[in-house]
């Protein structure tokens, strides 16, 4: 029987995988790429940058008068849509590159689906925007801002938006060949474009949630009750994040597997899982030495 691959790391746990998955190899993270976007909002703000509630059109002035601020981006509540319109069907994001995203820009007011801070609404595209919009008051790219605010303040060194051939870790079809993932290092980057190892995951699971060293969790974090979550999904690869205030924290990353089942199996290991002692450390987080 076929069984996805699985990496397992936990406040109980330093690692347990299968089906082939490792530590310390890249994968896709999806929409956890969210997490770490809306931490480099914060951490700008608290360097001076910028403010959280700025309106968007202070740093993207081809997009005014939408009444959107960043906060609002960050928290889903900007009212844009899940998606952006226009995308394609076998590789969807391919074409959704900066220029896309200029020309959504200049008609985003008529793009929303309900007022901006009237309710909540998911949305990959919304983070598309705020990635934009910290590139243009960071003054560099997205990856030069994120090492700058979020990975080198917590020395975390396995996050990529290209990680060498050798070192990805990609699902296989039927006949055993690597499938081509997504093109997802365009203007949909800031939202679920970024890859990392669970170990650099993991590291930023107790930096953020459990350790707090950049200060409370962004905005961009889920809330159910006391615990602290995120997933994230792409067409082969799914993971979950949590944690809870007394300690206990969980990644779960699959390879072809329903990101829901995922989810499940990390708030079952969290609810049954003890809290921490004082000897418990997370993972290291240094560079890979896979081929």
């Amino acid at each position: 029987m076929f069984r996805s691959p699985t990496c397992v790391i936990s406040s109980a746990s330093a690692g347990s995988v299968s089906g082939g998955h490792a530590v310390d190899r890249y994968a896709e993270i999806g929409s956890f790429t969210k997490v770490l976007t809306g931490t480099a909002l914060m951490r700008m703000a608290a360097a001076g940058v910028l403010a959280p509630d700025d309106p968007l059109e202070r740093w993207l002035p081809q997009a005014p008068g939408t009444g959107i601020t960043l906060r609002q981006l960050a928290e889903h509540t900007s009212g844009l849509p899940r998606l952006p319109p226009g995308l394609g069907l076998r590789d969807p994001y391919a074409a959704f590159d900066r220029d896309a995203l200029t020309v959504l820009l200049g008609r985003l007011g008529r793009l929303t689906v309900r007022a901006p801070g009237a309710a909540k609404e998911y949305s990959n595209f919304g983070y598309a925007v705020l990635g934009a919009a910290l590139e243009a008051a960071a003054g560099v790219p997205y990856e030069e801002l994120l090492g700058t605010y979020v990975l080198a303040p917590l020395a975390v060194a396995e996050v990529a938006v290209h990680p060498s051939a050798g070192q990805r870790l990609c699902a296989r079809g039927l006949f055993g060949r690597e499938r081509a993932p997504w093109s997802m290092d365009g203007a949909i980057l800031p939202a679920g474009g970024l890859w990392a190892t669970p170990r650099a995951v993991a590291a930023l699971v107790t930096g953020l949630l459990v350790e707090r060293r950049l200060g409370e969790p962004a905005p961009s974090w889920q809330r159910t009750g006391e615990l602290h979550w995120h997933n994230g999904a792409t067409r082969d690869s799914s993971v979950f994040t949590g944690a809870m205030p007394d300690g206990r924290w969980v990644v779960i990353h699959r390879l072809r597997s329903s990101a829901a089942r995922t989810d499940r199996e990390g708030v079952r290991i969290l609810l049954r899982t003890e809290p921490p002692t004082a000897a418990s450390e997370p993972p290291p987080c240094g560079p890979s030495d896979a081929p």
